[in-house]
């Protein structure tokens, strides 16, 4: 432990000759709650946070403007879901009626009991004088009911028992509108992560009291690209942390918080290692009572489970006026906030359907000002200005019937030359292709390469030394990792970086990056990791530290900076479909193509551009083990090195696409 509250993430492996100083990646302040408060569960403290926003903020009682009703509100099957309601004590002006449903509890149970901390943007709603609702989704804290991940929407209803999001969503508001006094007739829902998954559920048959719906980071669909699975590929901590607090059995309605989970360890990289194969999870920890963990270990490619549970395609002829809401750097749900957008931007035609696309992690346009990322500084507060200029004014306008503020289609932040950007449509109009692509000498060029024959670099894949996807020491992920400093992975010999030219003007890419890798593997299934990076102008660095860092410089600690501006990963045996995965052929070259999520950013001039491939990025994607199997079966013995090689020569190129904004 260092002066600073730093601690050595140390190998002693050869290949990575790697001893860097990293940050723990939780705040202080989580982590104090996480160590001290072992009774509370630290998902529940870290959803508190994000809802609640801990962060110094003058006094605010609820209670003073409003008063606090709890509610067992019935469901078309009899079901009764639980619901506090906090109404304005001023009944001068009929009041608009803001809705969250959540799975992560509506607490303070209690009609004498208040939240502690109130979020800015809702705090701005209490103020100006909505009733606002947060009810607890069917079957989770005090609702009745039998909780289900995602429930699938049903489009055909027979009867009263065919029930699902939607329709609970439909039974609240209808309840609320009868019974509640003072209020307009208008009703806004908004929610985060799983939050938004509940959000974009009631837009879907919408009621017509429904005027507004903000889903910000909603779940989409978890196979596809949201929170548990990228390209076939597991995200490992966040599926595991996640349930083994989250996914346990709740027999009856409580008012206490989901169980903790204790690591014994603050280092989550020796954690997962320490693991071993992903069978043990259940062996060491689950014991076959998580229900869900068992669901997405069985369900490991597409099939009509997650088909049914997909949001995606029936976001169609959506009634409410609809925002979704996501940052540049969510690892968990960027995917949802995109493509519900362009979902029901194609499946809802003339209607109100707008984009918001901030610099931002998982949540953080709901808290703190996001004036910074990690090390990265945005020049302003922008969690700020979304919730003054962005968010407030859209609500304000179709629940209280304010003058419509003049909102573009999308509003989405440029990181890089750090400015908004009213924009008529996402991705932009006017957009040309580039392709990047590697050649010799480890470059990234701008023309295909000339070489002739079998051009190849390669590396050999251990899964016993994992590449680490961050420098941070911690559990669950560092907030900033998307934008984290690559030089503590750069000299390593399982990573091949490739950098450009310094750029001689500024350079803005729009839009999905796509992927095309020329590649052969030793064994029979590899992950084929792609980073994308903004190397900042300055001396090289040595052990992932600049030492051309200039004592009181604005940037001294930013040169040479390798910004993480676009991570992903293709499972090797997933490359032509996620529903009928097919081995590699060992030695074989063949292509691997995918497509990155959307970025918007201007390297500037005097900046390179980097792309770096690998095979793995632990732990936030499980390892490989080389072969082609079901690897949340596989054994300890079936894990194995294998020999990987990425191919550049004339006839065989890899590259990337992107899409230049002008």
């Amino acid at each position: 432990m260092c002066h600073d509250g730093a601690m050595l993430r140390c190998t002693n492996n050869p290949n990575q000759g790697i001893c860097n100083m990293s940050r723990l990646s939780n705040s202080g302040l989580l982590y104090i709650l996480r160590t001290v408060c072992s009774a509370l569960s630290p998902l529940l403290i870290l959803l508190c946070l994000l809802r609640h926003n801990v962060v110094a903020q003058p006094a605010f009682e609820v209670f003073d403007t409003h008063t606090k009703k709890e509610y067992m509100i019935p469901m078309r099957d009899g079901v009764k879901l639980f619901t506090a309601v906090y109404t304005p004590k001023d009944h001068e002006n009929p009041a608009p009626i803001l809705i969250v449903r959540t799975p992560y509890s509506c607490a303070p149970y209690g009609e004498d009991k208040s939240p502690r901390f109130v979020l800015p943007n809702f705090r701005r709603y209490y103020v100006s004088g909505y009733i606002i609702v947060y009810q607890d989704v069917r079957g989770r804290y005090m609702s009745e009911g039998e909780f289900e991940n995602v429930r699938p929407y049903k489009p055909i209803k027979h009867s009263p028992v065919d029930v699902d999001e939607s329709t609970d969503a439909y039974d609240t508001i209808e309840w609320l509108i009868a019974n509640l006094q003072h209020h307009n007739g208008r009703v806004g829902v908004t929610g985060l992560s799983y939050g938004g998954f509940y959000a974009s559920m009631a837009a879907i048959d919408a009621h017509p009291a429904l005027k507004a719906v903000v889903p910000t980071a909603p779940v989409s669909t978890w196979m596809g690209g949201d929170d548990f699975f990228h390209n076939g590929a597991f995200l490992l901590p966040h599926a595991f942390n996640f349930f083994a607090e989250f996914g346990w059995p709740r027999p009856k309605p409580k008012r206490e918080p989901d169980r903790s989970f204790d690591h014994g360890t603050p280092d989550e990289y020796t954690f997962f290692l320490g693991l071993g194969p992903l069978s043990n999870a259940n062996r060491k920890y689950f014991h076959d009572s998580v229900a869900f963990w068992n669901t997405l270990t069985t369900n490991w490619t597409w099939n009509a489970f997650w088909s049914e549970r997909d949001v995606i395609p029936h976001l169609k002829q959506l009634r409410p006026a609809m925002m979704y809401v996501g940052g540049w750097f969510d690892t968990e749900n960027l995917y949802g906030a995109l493509q519900s957008y362009i979902a029901n931007e194609a499946q809802s035609p003339g209607a109100e359907n707008r984009l918001v696309m901030g610099p931002w992690s998982h949540g953080q346009w709901w808290d703190g000002d996001g004036s910074k990322l990690g090390k990265i500084p945005w020049g302003s507060r922008t969690s700020q200005f979304y919730e003054d200029s962005i968010e407030a004014p859209f609500f304000d306008h179709f629940l209280k019937g304010t003058e419509k503020s003049p909102q573009p289609e999308a509003f989405v932040y440029n990181t890089g030359a750090n400015v908004w950007k009213r924009l008529d449509s996402w991705p932009p109009d006017g957009l040309g292709e580039m392709r990047l692509y590697i050649d010799a000498g480890r470059r990234v060029v701008f023309a295909p390469p000339a070489g002739k024959g079998e051009l190849f670099d390669e590396y050999t894949n251990d899964p016993a030394s994992p590449v680490p996807y961050s420098n941070a020491v911690g559990r669950w992920y560092s907030r900033g990792f998307m934008v984290e400093d690559q030089r503590f992975v750069t000299g390593r010999n399982d990573v091949l970086s490739y950098t450009s030219a310094a750029l001689d003007k500024d350079l803005t890419i729009a839009g999905p990056i796509q992927v095309n890798l020329e590649v052969s593997t030793s064994g029979t299934d590899a992950d084929w990791i792609v980073k994308v990076i903004d190397v900042f102008p300055g001396p090289a660095a040595r052990n992932g530290r600049s030492e051309a860092t200039k004592a009181g410089s604005n940037n001294g600690d930013l040169q040479g900076y390798q910004m993480l501006l676009r991570g992903d990963v293709m499972r090797g045996k997933f490359r032509k479909t996620l529903e009928k995965p097919e081995p590699m052929e060992p030695g074989t070259p063949t292509t691997v193509r995918f497509d990155m999520l959307d970025v918007f950013h201007t390297f500037k001039a005097g900046h390179r551009i980097m792309i770096q491939v690998q095979s793995s990025w632990f732990p936030m994607i499980d390892r490989n083990p080389g072969k082609f199997l079901d690897i949340f079966r596989a054994k300890a013995s079936d894990y194995q090195k294998t020999r990987q090689r990425v191919y550049r020569s004339a006839s065989r190129s890899s590259y990337l696409t992107v899409m230049v904004w002008k």
